[in-house]
């Protein structure tokens, strides 16, 4: 039995984080400075058929993008760790109707868009609003990274009671020592499953 076999189907969706051209695109503000990483620019094929298959039983896909707000003369308002870690983040960098805001084209349209200013797709935004609006119980959580934005999701839903399925191999960091660490971690909070299993689990008879 799995943690899926008991979820009404059209009380699910699929919640990916920060899987935006910033990030992952080769001309992104990430790319452009090198900060890339297989495991990550793999994520959005291997996502694909799953978010399909959710539809396809009645659920929905929320996409979580990080948003950096432009500030006076258009310069991004960064908090001061980002701009300490990322010091290659500037102008028109993760701003939203830009390119590199935008989801990867792999994984477009999104059923919604939830402009993220934090880790968790949760921090004063419009995602708890959402699932109530369309009556989102359950969520399959996978992007980027496993250690940041991923694992503070995910440990938010768990504080509001929300049952949720973290991908294994649907959510990446830049260290895999690190992705699968957290894994462990995150293991008391949230059913561990791959992408594989997650599809299996859907299109089981119930």
């Amino acid at each position: 039995m799995s943690a899926l076999d008991d979820v009404d189907r059209k009380k699910l969706a699929v919640l990916t984080i920060d899987l935006q051209n910033d990030f992952l695109h080769a001309e992104g503000a990430y790319g452009r400075a090198g900060q890339t990483a297989e495991q990550i620019t793999a994520l959005p094929a291997r996502l694909r058929p799953l978010i399909d298959t959710v539809r396809a039983h009645g659920g929905v896909y929320i996409s979580a993008q990080f948003t950096l707000v432009p500030g006076p003369g258009g310069e991004p308002l960064i908090a001061p760790h980002l701009k300490t870690l990322r010091p290659f983040l500037g102008k028109g960098d993760f701003e939203p109707g830009r390119f590199g805001h935008d989801l990867v084209d792999a994984l477009r349209p999104a059923d919604f868009t939830i402009e993220k200013i934090a880790y968790s797709a949760f921090y004063q935004t419009r995602l708890e609003y959402v699932m109530r609006a369309v009556g989102i119980q359950f969520l399959i959580v996978g992007g980027i990274v496993t250690n940041g934005g991923v694992a503070s999701t995910v440990r938010d839903a768990h504080l509001r009671d929300i049952g949720t399925v973290l991908l294994s191999d649907g959510c990446a960091a830049f260290k895999r020592e690190v992705h699968d660490a957290t894994l462990v971690s995150l293991g008391t909070v949230t059913n561990v499953m791959t992408c594989a299993q997650a599809r299996h689990a859907l299109e089981g008879s119930r």
